[in-house]
């Protein structure tokens, strides 16, 4: 009985001259958990598209189960037990859960869709790994973590044993992320062999057995995980020692750059309100993070600042001048810089090229067009510098299609465009999210970096080790309210922290009075 479920052999793949995975040698032992680490173009999602059947390898060989196969596509490893969650899922949103479950394996019946069968397994499917999935909603109408539960399913549904997740975390919450882990362990207690890429160095230390290190292609080593540490496995990543910590000096607060007054946002669908009558303000030289469980207005909070959303009432000052009613255009080429927290929605035109990317807010300003033309060659020359300064990889560079790269580096465009034009106010949600400890370690350099030259910074973030990291002031939110007001950092309980993000604790009334006036 062969000992791996899959052995990759030597797999060399190149994309326009250009080497994505450099003769990388893999094997996954049967029912084990096995993770994959590397920076944001390092080969990691490429290697597992090859095993999928997405890409072909210029050379290499694949053995499943000890027998060697050739895998030209999606379909062939289905039937070869094995099942991939990519990073981005791939649903059609119009369709119901069960919809997607079954497609491409329906059972029909004189061309009629027969459902009733697969009803019956998917519902045992769910009572057995405890999903609670509505199987009649559509995938537009559920939440990230019900369509990753749907993406496994469809695995389950075609009994895989062999699972691929490309970075199954980078969209989920905090509390998803602990349930998806105890999903993980489950289907390694019943004997699955997993493949797990991640950036997260905890969540591996968690749930894997053994970690596989890439860097720009080629395999680095392999490791047990239990005999590494974190800092052990970030350098042998990145090549280089990694600071995890954020080293800051005092910050240097100056006037109001964001005075939020009494905003209220309205919820979907005539549900109620998002974020109710939140007023506070951020300064120059100062990080003002919002803390809490997602789902408590924090979204919508930045939406209504930034225009993607029309509040109901209140008022939004920048710099002294009222800018609730203006446009997005105006806000972006007036001070305000905001990195989306989805890059997709609200970040980047996917079919465009790097370049259209970079200048999307700017391209109509003098430096990048003139009489209506653009000026590629500036534009050119600004995409390159900024490809260099943020270690941006592609395989063509400015000329790459943004919808072909990775998460990570398609956020790395984001924020690269975000920091570099010119802006008072820096509204950031979840800036780091998909990115390698390297970048997250240069990303938050940058964001201290901003604060220590006069500019105001907005951070709203899940993670709290980030929050720790680089506020001066966090304001917590529940239920759209603001909550909680911290400013001694260092002193801060974190359980106490955690009380107020579960609404087990809030500022008393003569608190909240004071900071109304305080704002006011």
């Amino acid at each position: 009985m062969a000992e791996y479920a899959i052995e990759m052999r030597n797999i060399t793949l190149s994309f326009a001259r250009k080497i994505a995975n450099d003769n990388v040698t893999l094997q996954l032992k049967k029912g084990e958990v096995h993770a994959l680490l590397g920076e944001n173009g390092a080969g990691k999602s490429t290697l597992m598209n090859v095993l999928f059947g997405l890409y072909k390898a210029d050379s290499g060989e694949i053995y499943v189960n000890g027998k060697k196969e050739i895998i030209d596509n999606a379909v062939t490893a289905n039937k070869l037990g094995i099942g991939m969650v990519h990073q981005h899922f791939k649903l059609v949103h119009n369709f119901t859960v069960l919809e997607n479950i079954v497609l491409g394996v329906e059972e029909t019946k004189f061309g009629i869709l027969k459902l009733a069968d697969a009803r019956k397994r998917v519902t045992e499917l769910c009572d057995k790994y405890k999903f609670n999935l509505d199987l009649d909603a559509k995938i537009e109408d559920i939440t990230v973590g019900m369509q990753q539960r749907t993406e496994i399913l469809k695995m389950l549904f075609r009994n895989n044993e062999i699972m691929i997740f490309d970075e199954p975390t980078a969209v989920l919450t905090p509390q998803e992320i602990e349930e998806f882990m105890i999903i993980v362990k489950n289907l390694k207690a019943e004997g699955k062999s997993i493949l797990f890429i991640s950036h997260k160095l905890d969540e591996i230390k968690e749930v894997a057995d053994r970690c596989s290190i890439l860097r720009k292609g080629k395999l680095i080593k392999t490791v047990d995980v239990a005999s590494v540490s974190k800092e052990e496995m970030s350098e042998m990543m990145v090549g280089r020692k990694v600071n995890l910590k954020v080293d800051k000096a005092p910050a240097k607060i100056g006037d109001k750059v964001l005075e939020v007054r009494k905003m209220t946002v309205a919820g979907e669908r005539g549900h109620k309100d998002k974020v109710n009558n939140v007023s506070f303000t951020v300064r120059a030289g100062e990080i003002v993070c919002i803390a809490g469980i997602d789902g408590n207005g924090q979204s919508e909070l930045v939406k209504g600042i930034t225009g993607i959303k029309k509040i109901k009432s209140g008022t939004i000052v920048i710099d002294g001048k009222d800018y609730t009613n203006k446009s997005i255009r105006f806000k972006n080429t007036h001070g305000i810089s905001h990195i989306p927290e989805d890059r997709h929605r609200d970040g980047l035109i996917l079919d465009y090229d790097m370049e259209k990317n970079m200048v999307l807010q700017e391209y109509f300003e003098d430096k990048f067009s003139k009489n209506g033309f653009l000026n590629e060659k500036n534009i050119n020359e600004y995409t390159r510098k900024l490809i260099e300064e943020y270690d941006i990889r592609s395989l063509s560079g400015p000329y790459s299609r943004v919808r072909d790269m990775s998460g990570g580096n398609q956020q790395k465009i984001i924020v690269a465009r975000e920091m570099t034009k010119e802006h008072k106010l820096m509204i950031a949600v979840q800036p780091t999210r998909g990115l390698d400890v390297g970048a997250i370690e240069y990303i938050h350099k940058n964001i201290v970096k901003l604060r220590d030259k006069g500019i105001g910074v907005l951070l709203v973030s899940f993670e709290l080790e980030e929050v720790m990291n680089l506020a001066d002031r966090i304001l917590v939110m529940f239920e759209g309210e603001i909550v909680g007001e911290f400013t001694d950092i260092k002193n801060l309980d974190l359980n106490e922290l955690g009380l107020y993000m579960a609404g087990g604790k809030r500022m008393t009334e003569e608190e909240m009075i004071k900071r109304y006036q305080e704002v006011a």
